[in-house]
């Protein structure tokens, strides 16, 4: 409640600090080169969902500042402190300094047109950078937002994990965390509530497709280390390879899995990326590396046009017919990866449209341990292909049945996607 009072009372001077904001934020972007990889609209439950690595030396002071029209300083301090003043003397809830001062670097983010902006204080940022290794403390599950109606579900509890042993299915739509409405709040701030130390207990209340009224769980955080990836032979030789998403983590999980099956001579090979949301761009890379020959694999474009580039660069490669399996909630390097594979034609693409997230979020750490998220570029397959509100289209769609939406886990001979693709391969072995 504090910090929409704030928000809503400085939306005056929020706007017109936008464009000190932008030239600021970049200003201590480029300063600190702290950056971690930041995505969005999908994460594992505690662990925000990032999309590129590196530092941006393009960010430059005087050409940002030569754009923007000139503040005055003064003017700016002197509202905000006539407006704190109004808040000390009349507001029934009151402020305290610090939450003012948070809402204030929060609405600056707020105000930009970019729904991905966000501010984080030192401690949100922290457990963000924290996220990206693959383990943490939490309930357990993988979690996405609709970035248009901001309704936040649960994709998938991990197996014996938390969340899975509490009750909680695909599907369960997140409504409040410990009594607290999370309906249209960002995916960062409802996983840091879900998020704390081991042994203690968060309530999540979920609304589920045929109950009427929402459903309380009671669940007992623990410690999470996901494993990003599964993997087996199937009969008549076909590898298998499910990755849930990309962490630090996941690439050399992923080199592992794909060598041991050539070592068990496969013939073909299924890559599941349903319900994959994404994870950090260097690691799809890398995976990617393992799998395609020397080659561009994706390119971005920032708002001036600039490009950069990622390419496999050694030479091993995966001969065998490839499948990669996709759904509505594979997300962002998902799509990176299947792009990829498809433009080279190194593999085919079944099940259905993909989510369409194809721009890449930043996330710069500042000089006092907070940190900020920027949308700074889109980004394109190797043959320029958009991927932004359109997703990857596959070559061959295959429905998921009706009844197996909710099961947290689907046996491999009852998923109609996994034998359709098997059967796919099989008929291009005779």
């Amino acid at each position: 409640m504090k910090n929409r009072f704030i928000l809503g009372a400085l939306t005056g001077v929020v706007c017109s600090l936008l464009a000190f904001a932008v030239f600021f934020t970049f200003y201590v972007y480029k300063e600190t080169k702290d950056l971690v990889q930041a995505n969005q609209d999908s994460s594992v439950l505690d662990n925000q969902d990032t999309d590129s690595y590196g530092t941006s030396e393009d960010a430059s002071s005087d050409s940002t500042e030569s754009e923007t029209t000139q503040i005055s300083e003064d003017e700016v301090f002197s509202k905000i402190e006539y407006i704190k003043n109004m808040i000390d003397t009349y507001s029934l809830y009151g402020v305290s300094t610090d939450d003012l001062v948070e809402g204030i670097y929060k609405g600056m983010m707020e105000s930009l047109d970019d729904k991905y902006a966000m501010y984080y204080t030192e401690d949100e940022f922290t457990a963000l950078k924290e996220s990206s290794s693959g383990t943490y403390c939490g309930i357990g599950a993988l979690v996405s937002q609709d970035m248009t109606t901001g309704i936040i579900t649960i994709v998938k509890p991990f197996v014996d994990g938390p969340a899975y042993n509490a009750g909680m299915l695909p599907g369960d739509i997140v409504y409040m965390v410990d009594d607290v409405d999370v309906t249209e709040m960002d995916l960062t701030e409802v996983v840091r509530r879900m998020k704390g130390d081991a042994g203690t207990d968060v309530v999540v209340t979920v609304y589920r497709e045929g109950n009427e009224e929402p459903i309380d769980f009671e669940i007992i955080r623990d410690w999470i280390t996901v494993e990003t990836v599964e993997s087996e032979m199937l009969d008549n030789n076909v590898g298998y390879v499910a990755v849930s998403e990309f962490d630090e983590v996941t690439v050399d999980q992923f080199i592992s899995a794909i060598d041991t099956l050539e070592e068990e001579g496969m013939t073909s090979l299924v890559l599941d990326l349903r319900n994959n949301p994404g994870g950090l761009v260097d690691s799809a890379v890398a995976m990617l590396d393992r799998l395609l020959p020397p080659g561009l694999l994706v390119y971005t474009e920032d708002k001036d046009g600039n490009r950069e580039e990622e390419y496999a660069e050694d030479d091993l490669a995966v001969t065998v017919p490839i499948v990669i399996l996709m759904n509505g909630q594979s997300a962002s390097a998902s799509e990176i990866f299947a792009g990829a594979m498809q433009d080279y034609g190194a593999a085919v693409i079944m099940g259905e449209q993909s989510y369409g997230k194809g721009i890449v979020q930043v996330v710069a750490g500042l000089y006092d341990n907070s940190g900020i998220k920027l949308t700074i570029s889109e980004y394109f397959t190797p043959l320029g292909n958009k991927v932004h509100g359109i997703g990857i289209t596959p070559d061959v769609e295959v429905t998921l049945n009706e009844d197996l939406a909710q099961l947290v886990t689907i046996p491999k001979e009852d998923d109609n996607q996994l034998q359709a693709a098997i059967s796919y391969l099989l008929d291009q072995q005779e």
